[in-house]
């Protein structure tokens, strides 16, 4: 419709009124050519049709179990067609799914922090690598002094049940390959 309006000679202020005057009126059509008079109470839903709102009479006249039931079969069934007509609408012309996600509830990401190691932030890679290999290897180039040990109670030596390799497989396949090391730096089973 707007391709229709001449738009070539444009010589005058008046011209451009008569331009934008004949736009205004096509608008103006379209506008009155696709209006829908909606009246508003509050069951205004777009899924609201007719028969929900004879089925909703009916069970106001009655007022039986029965007639409320095929109120609720009749709202449940309204929206089932609504829903589905929009999602094939959206499907179909738009071909755009992320249109949908308007009707979904908009979710909140997860609250994170950064890792602090020391009062401050491990912003880059190498930073956090410091802070896990400082935190899980804290003795690793210390100088130990052996003769501690000599001050430590002794014990009898500990025997060890023997155990084939099949056991360990056994075992060791229980073993969660998800999670790290405790404080006692023992795989939990």
């Amino acid at each position: 419709m707007f391709s229709k309006v001449d738009t070539s000679n444009i010589s005058s202020i008046s011209d451009l009124d008569e331009i934008i005057l004949s736009w205004a009126d096509i608008v103006d059509w379209s506008w009155s050519k696709h209006l829908k008079f909606i009246n508003i109470t509050k069951r205004s839903k777009s899924w609201w049709n007719n028969k929900c709102s004879q089925d909703l009479a009916n069970y106001r006249v009655i007022k039986s179990v029965e007639s409320w039931k095929t109120f609720s079969k009749t709202v449940k069934l309204s929206k089932r067609e609504f829903f589905d007509l929009k999602i094939q609408e959206i499907a179909n012309e738009r071909h755009g799914p992320w249109e949908l996600m308007n009707w979904v509830n908009k979710k909140k990401l997860p609250a994170i922090e950064t890792i602090k190691h020391n009062g401050s932030s491990c912003l880059e890679l190498n930073d956090l690598w410091q802070a896990l290999h400082s935190s899980f290897n804290p003795a690793q180039f210390r100088s130990i002094d052996k003769s501690i040990l000599n001050e430590c109670n002794l014990f009898s030596p500990m025997t060890w049940l023997k155990f084939s390799e099949v056991e360990f497989s056994r075992t060791i396949i229980n073993c969660k390959d998800s999670s790290a090391p405790g404080p006692d730096k023992m795989l939990l089973l």
